[in-house]
């Protein structure tokens, strides 16, 4: 099974990568990538991981940083409409659907 990236989910992923460089440093990029690759193959691998949070979309938070993956279960895998920072702008992701 696959997944499924929207491209500006994909955009959020490299927005947060290139904050964490720059304000903390590439280590702490690379260990945010790496927990979102961690949740991916999670996801991937069961898709009912996450709670509903509207209609079909579920979320499932990342460890160690205030992000969250909203995602929707489908037969060819898990279609991530956002990396969403979880104290901004709440709702939003609905606009992609």
């Amino acid at each position: 099974m696959s997944f499924w990236l929207h491209p500006e989910a994909e955009g959020e992923l490299g927005e947060a990568a290139i904050y964490y460089a720059e304000h903390a440093s590439r280590a702490v990029a690379e260990a945010f990538l790496a927990e979102f690759e961690r949740v991916r193959g999670l996801l991937v691998e069961n898709q009912a991981r996450g709670p509903h949070v509207d209609d079909n979309l579920r979320v499932y938070h990342l460890h160690r940083f205030p992000y969250s993956v909203i995602y929707e279960p489908s037969d060819s895998g898990p279609h991530i409409f956002a990396v969403a920072h979880q104290h901004r702008e709440p709702g939003y992701r609905t606009e992609r659907l």
